[in-house]
C-alpha cells in the first residue's frame, strides 16, 4: 500500500451504508473525502448528495467509527499484555526445602520423559544470586545449554534438581523450575568468575536458578 495514500489530507472518496442507528433501519451515505475532528464544521462536497443533516440520530455510527474503536481496544491490549506477562512471569511460587538443602518448586510441570542419568540434555536457564542480579542467562545468548547431566558436568545443585532426588521429584521435558541452592550445592568457597580481587559470584553464595528442561540433544 502507498503511504501516499494514508497522508493528511488525501482524498479517498468512499460511500458507506450504515444500518448502525437506535431508530428504525434506514441507510445513510457519508462523504469520507476529507479528515474531520470534533467541533469542526463538516466539509460537503458539491458533488456528493447532500445528505448529512443536523438532526442526523447522533446514534449513528460509521466503519470509520468502529475501525477506530477497534484500533483502540488493540492499542491498550498491545500496552497491556506485555506487562501483564511479566507480572505472571515474575510471580513467585512456593519454595519447598529438601532435606540436601535444596530448595525448588514447578513454575511449569513437563509433559514429557524425566532424564536419565548421564544423558546429554538441553536447559535454559538464568541465574541469580539472592539480592536479585542477574550473574548468567542462556537466554540472552539465544542457545540452551547441552550438558551430560548427572556426570558431574554443573554443579551439584543443577544435577539433583533435573535428575530428582533426596526429596527432589525428577524434571519432565517442558518443564519449568525454581532452584534455590545453598553454597555447597553451588560454588561454595570458591566462588566463580573471580579476577582481580572481585567474583561474578562471590565464595558462599546462595544462588537462584529459573531452569527449563527443554529436552534430549
Amino acid at each position: 500500500m502507498s503511504s501516499t495514500a494514508l497522508s493528511l489530507g488525501t482524498k479517498v472518496p468512499t460511500r458507506i451504508s450504515t444500518p448502525c442507528s437506535s431508530s428504525k433501519p434506514f441507510s445513510r451515505t457519508y462523504d469520507e473525502t476529507s479528515i474531520r475532528f470534533p467541533n469542526q464544521p463538516q466539509k460537503i462536497s458539491s458533488h456528493t448528495h447532500r445528505i448529512v443533516h443536523a438532526n442526523v440520530n447522533p446514534t449513528i455510527c460509521t466503519r470509520r467509527d468502529v475501525i477506530g474503536f477497534g484500533f483502540c481496544i488493540g492499542l491498550l491490549g498491545g500496552i497491556f499484555q506485555p506487562q501483564l506477562a511479566e507480572a505472571a512471569e515474575a510471580t513467585s511460587c512456593e519454595l519447598t526445602v529438601s532435606p540436601s538443602g535444596l530448595a525448588f518448586c514447578d513454575k511449569v510441570v513437563g509433559y514429557g520423559p524425566q532424564a536419565v542419568k548421564g544423558q546429554l540434555i538441553k536447559a535454559h536457564y538464568v541465574g541469580k544470586l539472592e539480592n536479585g542480579k542477574v550473574f548468567d542467562s542462556s537466554y540472552n545468548r539465544g542457545k540452551p545449554l547441552i550438558f551430560r547431566v548427572g556426570a558431574g558436568e554443573v554443579i551439584k545443585g543443577w544435577d539433583l534438581g533435573i535428575l530428582g532426588g533426596e526429596g527432589v521429584p525428577p524434571m519432565l521435558v517442558g518443564g519449568k523450575r525454581r532452584l534455590k541452592l545453598p553454597p555447597e550445592l553451588g560454588y561454595g568457597m570458591r566462588g566463580a568468575g573471580c579476577k582481580g580481587g572481585s567474583c561474578v559470584i562471590p565464595p558462599e553464595s546462595v544462588l537462584l536458578f529459573d531452569v527449563e528442561f527443554i529436552g534430549k540433544a
